[in-house]
């Protein structure tokens, strides 16, 4: 199989035999619920003490409950996002902004809202699926700033052209934007760790353990990843068969996938950060609302972080080998740096999985273990969607 390029976070962790990763275990930091490794590579992200990491992740956590208790309580949200000084903001009508203001969050009525969001990113998406918009790069909705935005490289492409027009019927609700790359799929065994793909040199990053209500063990991974139903290794050993894949190149495609694990070898619960940050424990796939802190491992650039910048997100990914473009629906966004090799590997926030890496500009650079490198981007495809369209269950520690 010939390389894929893709960007990627944590790789998935396998070892040959009986397991596939063992790592010595962490405890959690002193003082609160999180591992030491986790609070000190975040840390180092955002270029404060460790204390302050601390009081970042248990304020984006408590706000997260308080917005899971109004859910629950029937106040109608439609959005929410962290700021740049991490108050999470609720999209709501008058009365549930007053009961959000009451429960200590920040809220607002929007002009447009996530819903009618969506549905503008749903006619766009039905739109490129009929024509793929050769030129433009991604389009996705910024609940933040209330648009569906769209990136743009080449508008004199009689494709971009149509879709532009297209979109401009929808009027404020839109807002484009140009940006100097295309983006790609790339492919390059703890979470974060290298597979190889069919016994060739083309690799991807490991993602997440999970089982079905059987007890069947997989890798949930990107889709492109597994395509094929491709052999997938790790040092030279053979550990999982591609078992279904929503990625098809040059249609209309979810970046989703998952293998069947081989009798004896596993996935374990904690993500790999090459010698960055230890091992960071999964607990959960809570879905990190915008704005939140996030952090992937994967084979190409290691250990990285950034926040959540958008969901709902869709791309055109062109292929280096000059095989027709793909368009891919659903992926979340995020200032993460990746490049080709670390797709399929895992996105975690806190200690809640988050998705696999899936694609990101072409050309990006990223160091390795560089934590934050700012005007650097990637998009993932969400855990909990594929767990969900797969009927599985993610293992976790």
């Amino acid at each position: 199989m010939s390389r894929i390029r893709l960007l990627g976070v944590v790789a998935l962790s396998c070892l040959v035999s009986t397991t596939l990763f063992t790592g010595g275990a962490a405890t959690a930091a002193t003082g609160s619920g999180y591992q030491p490794e986790m609070v000190a590579a975040l840390a180092r992200t955002l270029g404060v003490d460790e204390s302050a990491a601390v009081r970042r992740l248990d304020r984006e956590a408590d706000q997260q409950r308080r917005l899971a208790d109004l859910t629950a309580r029937g106040v109608q949200v439609d959005g929410a996002f962290f700021d740049g000084a991490g108050t999470l903001t609720v999209n709501a009508d008058r009365a549930g902004a007053e009961r959000a203001r009451a429960a200590g969050l920040a809220a607002r009525t929007p002009a447009r809202g996530e819903a009618a969001l969506n549905e503008v990113q749903a006619r766009l998406d039905r739109l490129a699926a009929r024509q793929v918009p050769t030129g433009v790069a991604s389009w996705g909705v910024d609940v933040a700033a209330d648009v569906v935005a769209i990136q743009v490289v080449d508008r004199t492409r009689p494709p971009a052209r149509a879709f532009l027009e297209a979109a401009a019927e929808h009027g404020a609700a839109v807002r484009v934007e140009q940006v100097s790359q295309a983006l790609s799929a790339q492919a390059a065994i703890y979470p974060g760790s290298k597979m190889t793909l069919n016994g060739g040199s083309g690799y991807c990053s490991v993602g997440f353990g999970a089982r079905s209500s059987s007890g069947v063990q997989y890798l949930v991974s990107a889709g492109h990843c597994v395509a094929g139903n491709a052999t997938l290794h790790y040092d030279g050993t053979r550990f999982a068969r591609g078992a279904g894949s929503r990625y098809a190149l040059g249609r209309d495609s979810v970046d989703m996938g998952v293998a069947r694990l081989d009798a004896g070898n596993s996935i374990t619960t904690r993500v790999g950060t090459w010698g960055a940050a230890g091992q960071i424990a999964v607990k959960g796939a809570a879905r990190g609302q915008v704005g939140a802190s996030i952090c992937k491992s994967g084979a190409t650039t290691g250990w990285t972080c950034g926040s959540i910048t958008g969901y709902n997100q869709t791309v055109t990914y062109v292929d280096p080998n000059g095989g027709p473009s793909t368009v891919v629906r659903g992926l979340g966004k995020s200032t993460v740096c990746t490049m080709g090799g670390d797709s399929g590997g895992a996105y975690i926030s806190g200690n809640q999985g988050q998705g696999m890496t899936s694609g990101g500009p072409t050309n990006q650079r990223c160091t390795f273990n560089g934590g934050h490198e700012s005007g650097k981007s990637s998009y993932f495809q969400p855990l909990g969607d594929a767990l969900s369209y797969y009927g599985l269950t993610l293992n976790v520690g």
